[in-house]
């Protein structure tokens, strides 16, 4: 089994502590066949809540999927203590924000979705419903008196 690093960059904009929220928050993932190298072609997810049985009672995982070229059945574990905030230190420099456990694939590509979460640098003003869909988000701290966001959101995977 294999471990891979999400990591992600973004340029914040008054805004700390970017993180996902939820055991249910769902990371898009497009997924890579460790045997005949498929990439698939639908957007997969993966979260802490589900838990799905793998073949031969050999325990569970978060995602198990089988491979539509080779029929091989691999899984994902997102790795629990392993989901990191982005903060306002780390804005424009790549930081792991998850960890997946991987047995027969590879993650290749992160969709960002809805369901992030972060607070006013200055103010500590809560910003609960953040949707990174379109790659920025901007909104208004009142008690700041100032615009916040978060723009040019990227990401990349490495080996852990």
């Amino acid at each position: 089994m294999v471990k891979f690093g999400l990591q992600f960059k973004a340029t914040l904009e008054n805004v700390t502590n970017v993180r996902p929220v939820g055991d249910d928050f769902r990371w898009f993932l497009k997924i890579k066949c460790g045997n005949c190298g498929e990439i698939s072609e639908k957007w997969q997810y993966v979260n802490l809540e589900e838990s799905t049985p793998l073949k031969g009672g050999r325990g569970s995982a978060n995602m198990v999927l089988k491979c539509k070229l080779c029929s091989r059945e691999n899984s994902i574990d997102i790795i629990e203590g392993k989901i990191t905030p982005y903060n306002a230190e780390d804005s424009e420099t790549f930081k792991t924000m998850v960890q997946f456990e991987c047995r027969g694939l590879e993650p290749v590509d992160f969709w960002p979705q809805a369901g992030f979460a972060a607070v006013g640098a200055e103010s500590g003003t809560p910003f609960p419903e953040i949707s990174l869909l379109e790659k920025d988000w901007t909104d208004y701290d009142e008690k700041a008196k100032e615009s916040v966001g978060i723009y040019e959101v990227t990401h990349k995977f490495i080996k852990c």
